[in-house]
């Protein structure tokens, strides 16, 4: 207790030092920040398969999980549970084939996208450090698996502010709420401006998009009479973060009636690009619909752009029948190329980052020979990128022969997130925020570029 008294003062003093180091933030938190180096991307176009996709029956071909299928197999583990478990290999679902010049192997689950093969970069020794949903995707989002922290989205704008000041700097299109929740998307210590804002396909993509009064004009004299309200409330509270972020949101709303409408109304695309995504004219359904507006929003200057394809249920998670894969993967596959070949065309993927991922993957075994479908599977898993800054046509990473354990070249997912912030210019480890005295960042105390796969 004398030793604890002796010390306090002395901690007390250190800690509000440490809150005193923090860098003061810019009177306009979404003003546009120089990055660390010259940047390979401008903005990332995040492509995130609710579920966890099986990646021995779409990216990672197993040639002797074919030949062995209902072989005996051993393994440690079972569903997060440790132990000596006896397993049987399971065929995959579908056939592989090699596509484009490169040659990447890829199944009949993803016929379009297998065509866009020379443009991607597959990586095949994806590891995550949980089996449970709700825990992957926080991790997959924000880098850590067990406490919330902002979004990779989040910390992309947090370093490098937006290019338009009339659109949000981050914004997630999900047709329904995802594992995780809106953590997925939330800024958490970062300055609110830095959250994602929620685009939902539908009549009303954004809640109040559209003006309730008669005129622009009375609108902008409603606005400018509440910003001298706020700003003399905020007088007395210059240093609440909550209330200026407040504030900043209003003005980021006005700008988003003026310019969101206009990005979501696909009514001038011509037929030819509505066909290239499979997307019907006048509809707003499906991943087609959500990678379009990607495009538009990109067009837009948003700098990071994520699609959900599904929420936290009818999704990737495949264990009672491996053919609920199939209707999932035609909601996206020919979006997804169409997406690809649409930014080639417009000279956009030179700067754009295009990320396809999942929580995890699949388990190439199952704890009966007959089984349907296939668990949850973090030890390895496929992921892939392409556009601005990345080695195109080429495979980074292997899994086992049967697709159980990295065999090469592991990825964890602070090395992916790290490689992402390196491509848009920013080094992951000088890319943090003081917080309880602690400077936080995306990936925590770890994370290696993967500069194998960068031109």
């Amino acid at each position: 207790m004398v030793g604890g008294s002796l010390l306090y003062p002395g901690l007390v003093s250190e800690l509000l030092a440490a809150e005193s180091e923090r860098p003061p933030q810019p009177a306009d938190p979404l003003a546009p920040r120089p990055p660390h180096f010259e940047p390979k991307a401008k903005r990332v176009i995040f492509l995130y398969m609710s579920g966890g996709v099986s990646h021995v029956d779409s990216w990672d071909h197993k040639p002797k999980l074919f030949a062995d299928a209902g072989k005996t197999l051993s393994v440690d583990e079972f569903q997060g549970r440790k132990g000596d478990f006896k397993m049987f290999a399971k065929r995959p679902q579908w056939e592989f084939a090699r596509h484009g010049q490169c040659g990447t192997e890829v199944s009949s689950l993803f016929p379009h996208m297998a065509g866009c093969v020379d443009d991607l970069c597959v990586i095949r020794s994806m590891k995550s450090d949980h089996t449970n949903h709700y825990e992957a995707t926080l991790g997959m989002h924000t880098g850590s698996f067990t406490f919330a922290r902002p979004s990779i989205g989040s910390w992309v704008s947090y370093g490098l502010g937006s290019e338009n000041r009339n659109l949000p700097s981050f914004i997630v299109i999900a047709p329904k709420t995802p594992y995780a929740g809106g953590q997925v998307w939330a800024g958490d210590f970062l300055p609110g401006a830095h959250q994602g804002t929620l685009v939902v396909p539908g009549a009303e993509p954004v809640a109040n998009i559209k003006r309730r009064v008669a005129t622009s004009r009375l609108q902008e004299l409603e606005l400018g009479a509440m910003e001298k309200m706020n700003r003399h409330h905020f007088a007395s509270r210059a240093e609440d973060p909550l209330l200026s972020a407040r504030i900043k949101s209003f003005a980021t709303a006005f700008g988003m009636q003026m310019e969101l409408p206009d990005a979501f109304d696909l009514s001038r695309e011509s037929d030819a690009t509505l066909q290239l995504y499979g997307l019907e004219r006048g509809s707003t359904k499906g991943f087609a619909w959500q990678c379009l507006v990607a495009r538009r929003l990109a067009e837009r200057g948003v700098r990071f752009v994520e699609l959900i394809d599904v929420g936290s249920s009818d999704n990737w998670d495949a264990h009672g029948d491996m053919l609920t894969h199939t209707p999932l993967a035609k909601n996206v596959d020919q979006a997804v190329a169409g997406l690809l070949r649409d930014l080639k065309s417009r000279g956009m993927l030179d700067d754009t980052l295009v990320v396809w991922t999942t929580e995890f993957g699949r388990t190439p075994f199952n704890n009966s020979a007959d089984a349907k479908g296939r668990e949850h599977h973090h030890w390895v898993f496929s992921s892939w990128l392409a556009g601005a800054g990345v080695k195109p046509g080429t495979v980074y990473g292997a899994s086992d022969d049967y697709g159980i354990n990295v065999a090469k070249d592991p990825v964890h997912v602070h090395d992916f997130h790290a490689t992402i912030l390196h491509l848009m210019g920013l080094d992951h480890e000088r890319l943090t925020y003081r917080q309880t005295g602690r400077d936080y960042r995306l990936t925590d105390v770890a994370g290696e570029v993967v500069r194998s796969i960068l031109t």
